[in-house]
């Protein structure tokens, strides 16, 4: 099969029109339609439904631009490690985590890898959703769990808990709760139950709901129940990374806890070269061993 078709093809597919494939590969209207025409009948097969508002694909459409798509993913993969140098990071990393991790502790730490690899662009994706790491849909991942993804490197990075945070101004103006019974004198602030977020933080808020908190604000991300903790709307449900770097933030009632969040960095196989990704990978793990030591000295 045209190697060239294809590309033209999956041009088109992508852009749902022949003039904007064209603008995008730098031919003309006609050029494009030649060579679609040409694939469709080198394979006897129909490859678009014609619209007065762009291009449909067919279901033998559908079929090729999905063994499109993988190629060209594979395509990136493999320019990504050809020009990867041996001595140099440069150019695009994806990161995928969740939006919690993301905003409250990769992001700001990210200035320092900057000022290591000016030549770096970092392409921050904040999803609940797991994104196919050998499909390429991201470069690299922090998850909330172990990846059951085949052709993955995966390292853990650290446990995180879900606790109960309060800052000292709520504190010394509506007192500190000491045990679940005086939960029912406070308001709750927690992650959205609908919200997707790990399991152990949402067990734990079904526990503390339980026990008849009159009044709740819920949200559906952790950035935004660390911003009602800090603006002293209430006790919030927040993972435990944060009160280091938050110390206005004072942890309530101790036996308040989830179980163990395993955190962990993994990659698709392919990339196990890549000096993008290694340096993703130490720099994260320096962080990771900054922080532990900051936990022990305080």
């Amino acid at each position: 099969m045209d190697w060239d078709k294809l590309r033209i093809f999956h041009a088109v597919a992508d852009a749902g029109s022949l003039t904007h494939a064209g603008d995008l590969l730098h031919l003309s209207q006609s050029a494009v339609s030649r060579q679609i025409r040409g694939l469709e009948e080198s394979l006897n097969a129909t490859l678009f439904h014609r619209h007065a508002r762009g291009l449909i694909l067919t279901e033998q459409g559908e079929l090729l631009f999905d063994a499109t798509r993988a190629m060209m993913k594979r395509l990136d993969a493999a320019t990504a490690r050809i020009r990867d140098s041996e001595e140099e990071v440069f150019g695009e990393l994806r990161v995928t985590t969740t939006v919690g991790f993301g905003t409250l502790w990769l992001a700001p730490r990210l200035p320092k890898l900057f000022e290591r690899y000016p030549d770096l662009n970092i392409d921050l994706m904040l999803e609940e959703s797991v994104l196919d790491l050998p499909m390429r849909e991201a470069d690299v991942a922090i998850r909330m769990k172990e990846p059951s993804q085949a052709d993955l490197i995966r390292k853990r990075l650290m446990s995180v808990h879900m606790r109960l945070y309060a800052t000292k101004a709520y504190i010394e103006k509506f007192g500190e709760p000491k045990e679940m019974s005086d939960l029912e004198d406070h308001r709750l602030i927690c992650q959205n139950p609908s919200a997707a977020q790990v399991g152990a933080g949402a067990t734990l808020v079904a526990q503390l709901m339980a026990e008849g908190v009159p009044s709740k604000l819920s949200v559906n991300n952790y950035f935004g129940v660390l911003q009602g903790v800090l603006h002293n709307v209430g006790l919030g449900v927040l993972p435990d990374y944060l009160a280091n770097d938050f110390p206005e933030l004072v942890r309530v009632i101790p036996e308040v806890e989830s179980s163990e969040v395993p955190v962990f960095l993994a990659y698709p196989e392919e990339l196990r070269h890549s000096q993008r990704i290694a340096a993703f990978r130490d720099f994260v793990q320096e962080e990771i061993i900054a922080y532990r030591k900051n936990i022990k000295n305080q």
